[in-house]
């Protein structure tokens, strides 16, 4: 144990006897002491924000590594508590300009208030000179749905603008992808992707509130100063040259100078059969100066060993990471996140603790704390690619990201991040019937939040995931209160400084959300079940093929 961990190690010991006893006693009220007691360390001032590759990290990681061994868990990876993440991050110069020039029109769009532009090519110039413009709607290509945007169009070298989100929300048409829910194909990530497939140059996506589920302000927090990716031997440079975002005004005053109205344009593009169309005579130009910076982040990784099959796993996981300090911003400019995600963190610790104060599992138990999920899903992605147990011995993970949202407090309903997926909708709907509510698809599935952390990325490897978060239906105050205190969170709060933490949160709806996973874990632990997904879950067939050639740790 080294002195940071020795000096956080007596921090923690003080309380350790007195929690032991109220965990056995009264383990509803212990949970909730925990969330308290660890999400307001882990979102002080003192943590600079968790973001990767920072003293912040330094910090974060040893404190963890701290609390888990009090607890009496195991470092997880080869008598490791961490997993190393190479990481990559990117600093593009905030004085980058985006010029958009065409007939009779010329626009200067400063970065932050009318474009945020940036590159995940890890180089220190990036950039594109007079690069012709072509809308391409959505930017999808779906040969399963029979939706190509690409076709009979040459994007090589050129600049499309592309929609957020996907057809079926825009229309609402349930026959139409996955009406209201938005699928992968409507996530900023897969439009950046898919264009550089097709050969573009660059990427504009428009920005609309509603659509992409955040306002501009998280455009901006999100994508300024570092942006982080791991490392790649090839520099990413099959990435776009730039990626960007830029506000729907600044969109449709481009498409009025180009004799095209954006509202029907963008009807236009949500409607089978949709040609992509140049903006003709005009041309995108913009040079990315950056800083880059290499370095080596962690995973942390607690267990807590099987008593009888040690060698199958149930991963609990939670982020650790938000968004740091922006240096120049006025103000408070430090990025807490105690919601997003100290809320998730805190209840990994929580759970830890209620599992070590029972006989151990049948099956191993690992506490999976991440890096880099604001910036990709990175930490989880690092490890989906290289896994400390297999996946065809990785029984399920259980997924924990901003469980405190809003501070509701207790709910009537459970809401399901990717409703209907898997059959561990199954041990959650036994484990709900003991807390009297029920299970509901979560609220706003047109914001695609089973694609925003990281249960995704072991969902791909075929791990069946299950995520629960934002109940909305207050026991006290009903649903309509509840879906305004979302609303707010999310539109006041979600990615700003302002995610503080309150001593007089009310966390009791984030209490049952962690006694629900934690019966679903011991039931899981106490079974020989490996959960599947259910028939036409994009999952499965991956799932199927790890299970039919199982290998070991």
């Amino acid at each position: 144990m080294n002195n940071t961990v020795k000096v956080l190690a007596l921090g923690l010991a003080c309380g350790l006897g007195a929690a032991a006893v109220l965990a056995a006693t009264d383990p509803a009220a212990q949970i909730e002491q925990d969330l308290h007691r660890h999400i307001a360390e882990l979102a002080s001032d003192a943590y600079e924000g968790r973001a990767p590759g920072t003293a912040g990290e330094e910090k974060t990681v040893a404190w963890l590594q701290a609390a888990f061994e009090e607890l009496g868990a195991e470092p997880g990876n080869a008598g490791s508590w961490f997993q190393e993440v190479p990481i990559t991050a990117v600093t593009t110069a905030p004085d980058a300009v985006l010029a958009i020039r065409g007939s009779d029109f010329s626009a200067d769009w400063a970065y932050g208030s009318e474009m945020m532009a940036f590159t995940r090519r890890q180089v220190e110039q990036a950039g594109i000179e007079e690069s012709e413009l072509v809308f391409v709607g959505y930017g999808i290509n779906a040969p399963e749905r029979n939706w190509n945007d690409y076709a009979d169009v040459d994007v090589s070298g050129k600049t499309v603008v592309v929609l957020i989100n996907d057809p079926g929300y825009a229309t609402q048409d349930p026959a139409l992808f996955n009406g209201n829910a938005m699928t992968y194909y409507g996530r900023w990530d897969y439009k950046y992707d898919e264009a550089a497939r097709q050969g573009a140059a660059a990427v504009l996506i428009v920005h609309e509130t509603d659509a992409a589920a955040y306002p501009w302000e998280v455009v901006r927090s999100s994508w300024s100063g570092a942006n982080i990716g791991l490392t790649a031997d090839n520099q990413h440079l099959d990435k776009a040259a730039v990626e960007a975002w830029i506000p729907q005004a600044g969109a449709e005053a481009l498409f009025a100078a180009a004799g095209l109205d954006y509202a029907q344009s963008k009807a236009a593009a949500a409607r089978p059969g949709f040609k992509a169309r140049p903006l003709a005579g005009f041309h995108a130009s913009v040079s990315l100066n950056n800083s880059l910076s290499t370095n080596l982040s962690r995973n942390v990784v607690a267990l807590l060993p099987g008593s009888k099959y040690p060698d199958e796993v149930i991963i609990y996981s939670a982020h650790w990471d938000h968004l740091g300090v922006r240096p120049d911003a006025p103000g408070d400019n430090i990025y807490n996140g105690a919601s997003d995600n100290a809320s998730g963190v805190a209840a990994l610790l929580a759970l830890t603790r209620q599992f070590m104060s029972a006989d151990a599992p049948q099956r191993s138990i690992m506490m999976l704390a991440v890096t880099a999920e604001e910036s990709g899903l990175l930490g989880s992605k690092y490890y989906s690619e290289n896994p400390i147990f297999a996946p065809a011995k990785t029984v399920a993970n259980l997924n924990m990201d901003n469980i405190a949202a809003g501070n509701i407090g207790r709910t009537r309903d459970v809401a399901v991040v990717g409703y209907g997926n898997s059959e561990l909708e199954d041990y959650l709907a036994r484990a709900v019937r003991g807390q009297g509510r029920e299970v509901v698809q979560e609220p706003y599935p047109e914001k695609g939040y089973y694609y925003r952390s990281d249960h995704f990325s072991l969902a791909r490897i075929g791990i069946p995931a299950l995520y629960l978060t934002r109940s909305t239906d207050s026991v006290e105050h009903g649903k309509e209160w509840g879906d305004a205190r979302l609303r707010d969170y999310t539109a006041n709060h979600y990615h700003k400084p302002s995610d503080e933490y309150d001593p007089s949160w009310n966390l009791s709806g984030a209490v049952q959300e962690v006694m629900l996973l934690l019966e679903i874990g011991r039931e899981l632990a106490a079974n020989r079940d490996f959960p599947s997904w259910h028939e036409g879950v994009e999952f499965k067939r991956a799932r199927e093929q790890s299970l039919a050639a199982p290998s070991r740790r």
